[in-house]
């Protein structure tokens, strides 16, 4: 039995909702429902509104609280069990749950696939196949009180894989059962590839049985007969039947029986041969000896004749599933091969990208430097601006490069693709000129897709652009948006497809088509039809591999003279879109703080000691990560560690950025790369807490860079000294700051609920118990997504969020939020002094809050914008223009 999410009621979970609203729960050690703790109301109203199956488990004799998901695999005992408890309910695997709640109570975090289950859920045994997921919950005292178990019901599935296990294993044994050989050759007559049962029967290699190779097995006084008999089979594509001598792999002399059958493609074209070698040595004995004996000849025809129908018969039936065997596993041979081809481009532009983006930041930097050198020479300044110009597009090629291998880190975002394409209007006809018509063909409840902006937009634009070229100039382009489901059986015929919902986004053009040839070779790096000096031939190729990197399909359409359609599928998002924020360029800041630059490359490091130099920073300097590691350990005080990503040496970045932190608790640490290989980036995204700052950067880009991660690690290091005792001295008086001094008196507190966002999990856990010593009560969130889930469920006064957040920024997270409830407090911690997009000096109920801060700052933050002070008419208005713009 496979469960169907949301099959009993929507996914707002109205079963279940109306027995939680409806049920006495008094009557529980859970207690009356108004009693609950708003952060354990919120857990249950998400897991009733969630479309997947999930049970949460409360308390030292677990009652269980399901959602609609669940109905189905709860059976009959529905619904009883709501409520109820999970020793009565599920008496016969009470054993497992009560070790599932012990593991769960010490904070362990337990998942079980295909986990076998007999249940009685409606009233007989069940063999059921799970997939289980148990995640502990904490109660309003941080200890572990209950444990949430996300079922995913695979018994279908795996019974099906079952059968088709044994289905397989009676086609194996049908074979051997008929003594026989299975083997292919090529519409021409030759093996190509591997050929198990062939070599396992004449002991050829597969380069010895390779093209007509087979027929040095045969004996050579059968050998031309058996050609001539198989080209004549060939020449007329009919059944080949004949009978030879084979020497053996231990080299004896056997008769066969040989019958090959053509398979042919949809279009008639003959494509392969299946053939099958029946062992007829014992056969031809007995008629060697019944020649002087007519009854027994007679009666050995006879069954020579039997054992040739069976075969027959045999074929009749097999014949279908042998070709789609062997047909499946040209496929498989097919896609292995382009994802080997892929794996080695991605390797080479890996290398060439690394290399590349080094000579672009030294020739990026110098110039940045030179143009401080030469400002009033207006010659000059523009012929810098030239070269900087000609650096941007060298560091575009090489992105392309590593869209192309499946190698760039991607900043996905929750797109409305209807909203971005109607967006890019304006761009895409000063792009492709007056002579085209744009088309835009929409469908109905368009879905969210799960992609990186910047690259789709990058790939729309190479697609329009591609097809002005194929009309040149005079024609339409008609780019069509709409939903798609792709299934399995589209899956099997498709590499590299996964079965899903995805959005549709198709380019056509009424150009002058492509031949099957070029089709197939369109997507290939370097390739193009245009002339020299015309295209690159990356554009195709980059979005080829941005797509499929995205997990996403590409699918092209062409015909000689009627236009081309290049289908893109682009992952579904059920999401909320991702609200994008107009960024508005600050002033950059440098700083006094000592930085430790680690680059081998001479001319990089040079560079990039100079701009820092130039912005205040102390430097110190080192060519590999021992060199680094030496500095480190020789006490100098560090502030940060500014290391390239891929160094000679054995001694690793990543691992260098390990052993600093041993030794300096309190260092930064900001990595640069123009190519990260798998070191700091995993499934084409950076790995959680680390800080990346691709190459080649601008001067801007590394100052601004600088100060986020300073301030983030001031903040995380005034964190980390709080939770220390023996940093604050003890003053039975009263209240003192760290330093020992008293602190001021603080008002009354204001007991508001605060939303807190911040990533790091240090920070985030001080600023809390901060919070609530303040008198707040505190809902926390590791990211922008998991907070826009809380606002949805949880009454809140003040939103309390770090800038830079994986995924979603602040700033974004912001803007959702001041939508949502206009007026609400809003308060940016961040290791800058401004906020992109936010004037937080002129707007009511905003605050900014530099990192490193304490309790006093943090509560007078906190108090500005729930109590702000009277203020101008345009002050008070700033939110509002900023929703607006």
């Amino acid at each position: 039995m496979s469960t169907s999410v949301g099959s009993h009621a929507s996914h707002t979970g109205g079963t279940t909702r109306a027995l939680l609203e409806s049920f006495s729960w008094e009557t529980t050690a859970l207690g009356a429902r108004q009693d609950w703790s708003p952060a354990f109301a919120a857990i249950v109203d998400t897991l009733i509104a969630s479309p997947v199956p999930q049970v949460l488990m409360w308390g030292d004799d677990p009652v269980m609280i399901y959602n609609d998901g669940y109905v189905a695999i709860a059976g009959a005992r529905h619904p009883a069990a709501f409520g109820g408890l999970v020793r009565t309910i599920w008496p016969e695997i009470w054993d497992w749950n009560r070790s599932v709640m012990e593991v769960g109570f010490a904070g362990g975090v337990q998942s079980f696939l295909n986990q076998e289950m007999t249940l009685l859920r409606n009233g007989v045994p069940e063999a059921l196949f799970l997939d289980l997921f148990y995640t502990p919950i904490r109660d309003e005292t941080g200890r572990y009180r209950a444990v949430l178990c996300t079922v995913i019901e695979n018994t279908e599935r795996v019974l099906a894989e079952r059968a088709v296990h044994r289905a397989n294993e009676r086609f194996r044994a049908a074979v051997d059962a008929v003594h026989a050989t299975i083997w292919t050759n090529s519409a021409d007559g030759r093996m190509i590839g591997e050929q198990p049962g062939w070599q396992r029967l004449t002991g050829q290699s597969e380069a010895e049985c390779r093209d007509f190779g087979w027929a040095d097995a045969v004996h050579a006084d059968d050998a031309t007969g058996t050609i001539e008999a198989w080209n004549a089979a060939v020449a007329t594509r009919s059944v080949f039947q004949h009978e030879h001598r084979i020497r053996r792999a231990d080299g004896s002399w056997g008769w066969f029986s040989v019958r090959a059958v053509p398979t042919f493609d949809e279009a008639g074209t003959l494509r392969e041969w299946v053939g099958v070698h029946t062992d007829i040595t014992a056969e031809r004995l007995h008629e060697e000896r019944l020649v002087e004996h007519a009854e027994m000849l007679e009666r050995q025809v006879r069954h020579r004749e039997r054992a040739e129908d069976q075969l027959r018969q045999m074929n009749e039936t097999l014949e279908t599933r042998i070709v789609t065997a062997v047909d499946e596993r040209r496929k498989a041979e097919l896609a292995l091969a382009q994802s080997q081809k892929l794996e080695t481009v991605g390797k080479l532009t890996g290398g060439v990208a690394h290399d590349f983006n080094n000579l672009l930041q030294v020739v990026s930097g110098n110039l940045q430097l030179l143009a401080k050198d030469i400002v009033g020479n207006e010659r000059a300044e523009q012929r810098v601006q030239n070269a900087l110009a000609g650096v941007a597009r060298g560091s575009k090629l090489a992105a392309q490069l590593l869209a192309f291998g499946r190698r760039q880190a991607l900043e996905p975002k929750v797109v409305n693709v209807t909203r971005f394409v109607r967006g890019m209007d304006d761009m895409l006809r000063r792009a492709i000129g007056e002579g085209i018509e744009i088309e835009t063909v929409v469908g109905g409840g368009l879905w969210n897709t799960f992609i990186d902006p910047t690259q789709i937009e990058n790939a729309l634009l190479n697609l329009a652009i591609n097809g002005r070229d194929a009309m040149e100039g005079q024609g339409r382009l008609t780019i069509e948006l709409g939903n798609a489901s792709l299934d399995d059986e589209y899956a099997r015929t498709h590499a590299e497809v996964t079965p899903g919902q995805y959005v549709m986004l198709a380019v056509s053009d009424t150009g002058s088509g492509m031949t099957p040839e070029i089709i197939g070779k369109v997507f290939e790096p370097f390739f193009s039809t245009k002339a020299e000096g015309k295209g690159s031939g990356l554009g195709l190729s980059m979005v080829y591999g941005f797509v499929k990197q995205s997990g996403g399909h590409v699918k092209i359409y062409s015909e000689v003279g009627h236009g081309t359609t290049i289908k893109l599928y682009l992952p579904r998002a059920a999401q909320a879109e991702d609200i994008e924020v107009s960024v508005e360029a600050g002033p950059i800041a440098g700083g006094t703080e000592t930085v430790l630059v680690v680059e081998d490359d001479d001319a990089v490091r040079a560079t990039v000691v100079e701009m820092l130099g130039d912005l205040g920073y102390r430097v110190l300097k080192a060519v590999d990560a021992q060199s680094a590691l030496n500095v480190v350990e020789s006490g100098i005080p560090i502030d940060m560690l500014f290391t390239d990503v891929v160094m000679p040496g054995t001694l690793k970045s990543p691992e260098l950025a390990r052993k600093a932190r041993e030794r300096l608790p309190n260092i930064a640490v900001l990595f640069t790369s123009g190519y990260t290989e798998n070191s700091i980036v995993h499934g084409g995204r950076l790995d959680a807490g680390v800080q990346l700052l691709s190459k080649p950067y601008t001067r801007e880009a590394l100052a601004r860079k600088f100060r986020h991660v300073l301030g983030n690690q001031a903040q995380a290091n005034r964190a980390r000294n709080q939770q220390s005792p023996s940093l604050v001295p003890a003053d039975p008086e009263g209240v003192r700051t760290p330093s020992g001094t008293p602190a001021p008196t603080r008002p009354a507190p204001t007991n508001a609920t605060i939303l807190l966002v911040e990533d790091d999990g240090l920070i985030r856990m001080n600023t809390s118990d901060m919070l609530k010593d303040l008198g707040h009560v505190v809902v926390e969130a590791g990211r922008a997504e998991d907070a826009l889930t809380a606002m949805q469920t949880v009454p809140f006064d003040v939103l309390v969020t770090d800038v830079n957040l994986p995924g979603m920024s602040g700033p974004e997270l912001a803007r959702q939020a001041l939508a949502l409830k206009p007026g609400v407090g809003v308060v940016f911690a961040t290791g800058d002094r401004h906020v992109d997009g936010f004037d937080t000096a002129g707007a009511a109920h905003l605050a900014l809050l530099p990192k490193p801060y304490g309790m006093d700052e943090l509560d007078a933050a906190i108090r500005s914008v729930l109590h702000p002070a009277p203020s101008s008419e345009s002050a008070s208005r700033a939110a509002d223009r900023m929703l607006e713009s």
